[in-house]
């Protein structure tokens, strides 16, 4: 079993280094902000041994904290003498508010405030990818969601937002890496390029690619020619059982061919509309292949996603990307707000009482 197993079988309370794996220049401050080096080195030299408290808080209301494991993690291979810190957190999974504690750690300044800054990081990405995950599942009602966001970011982000996306509700994700923390492995459909490569012959590719994998039904980006309606219909007579679904992901920027004799000027009918998914579910559903799923891509947030979950448009699987790795929904600050034993803080800062924190124990297990 892996820590997260272990621990949603509640043997272990919190995940370790032994799943997170730093790179080791974590500990020397190579990705820590280079005041905080000075900072350290200038305390240890000049007013060294005080006993300081940093807190760690964001600013938005309804969020899902994810990170703090991740956090502690760091603190108790990086931190100096790690056993004499009194940490207390939150844990990831939990909702959070505006101004609200996640993470306070009590110990000497010089033996953990380097680190100051990529908790910050840790804690911002990891929360905002959890709560974007969130924002859409609250609205997609009982159709799930297809994490694809590998492709919106650098790949190094991908196992964290993999796990950030698990802890969050999803499991259905592109790559092994947004799976590792977690066991999970990466799906997908057939891409653009492999119909390219049979020289935009959709048939051709669909078929070759069950016979590399038989033990696997077809799932196939349908969007090629801008033709949805047509060529779902002629993969679908030719696959027959063998055709699981396909993926609509047209560009905004077109128009499917299926409105070119259409009066759209009710809608707008670029990219993955509404009344291009439904046409399509009319059409599989009248030739009898009612079995073939749809699955929708291509800048879905959750105001889109609400709405025609509202309307009941007929859709198997929502794949976003974009959406879910943005970064900028939750940013954290770390500040000192207790100094020996008294509050100490700048100006507009204070040590929040918060009865939700727990004391985290050293080592986890």
């Amino acid at each position: 079993m892996n820590e997260v197993e272990l621990k949603k079988a509640g043997k272990i309370s919190r995940l370790t280094n032994k799943t997170f794996n730093f790179p080791k220049e974590l500990g020397n401050g190579f990705y820590s902000a280079n005041y905080f080096i000075k900072s350290r080195n200038i305390v240890e030299k000049h007013n060294p041994n005080h006993i300081v408290t940093m807190q760690w808080f964001q600013r938005r209301d309804d969020s899902m904290l994810c990170g703090v494991d991740e956090a502690i993690a760091v603190l108790h291979t990086f931190a100096i003498h790690p056993e004499e810190l009194k940490i207390e957190a939150l844990n990831d999974g939990d909702i959070i508010n505006n101004m609200e504690p996640v993470l306070k750690v009590t110990g000497k300044y010089e033996n953990f405030g380097f680190l100051e800054s990529v908790i910050d990081g840790i804690l911002a990405r990891r929360t905002s990818v959890a709560t974007n995950v969130r924002e859409v599942l609250k609205v997609c009602g009982d159709t799930p969601v297809f994490s694809m966001a590998d492709r919106q970011d650098d790949y190094l982000t991908q196992v964290g937002d993999g796990y950030a996306t698990f802890v969050a509700g999803i499991n259905k994700i592109s790559t092994d890496a947004q799976g590792a923390w977690w066991g999970g492995k990466g799906m997908g459909t057939m891409p653009h390029a492999l119909i390219q490569i049979c020289g935009g012959d959709v048939v051709k590719a669909a078929k070759i690619y069950h016979e590399t994998y038989p033990s696997e039904k077809v799932t196939a980006l349908i969007d090629y020619h801008n033709n949805v309606v047509r060529d779902s219909l002629v993969l679908a007579r030719e696959l027959k059982e063998d055709l699981n679904g396909v993926r609509i992901d047209t560009s905004k920027s077109l128009i499917d061919h299926y409105f070119d004799d259409k009066d759209t000027s009710g809608f707008d009918p670029h990219g993955v509309c509404k009344e291009l998914v439904i046409a399509l579910r009319n059409a599989l559903d009248k030739e009898g292949f009612n079995y073939v799923k749809i699955i929708v891509s291509s800048s879905f947030s959750p105001e889109k996603i609400k709405e025609w979950t509202k309307e009941k448009v007929p859709v198997d699987l929502y794949g976003v990307g974009t959406y879910f790795v943005n970064n900028m929904t939750c940013g954290f600050t770390g500040d000192l707000v207790s100094l020996d034993g008294r509050d100490e803080a700048k100006e507009g800062r204070a040590n929040y009482p918060s009865s939700r924190l727990k004391k985290v124990p050293y080592p986890i297990y």
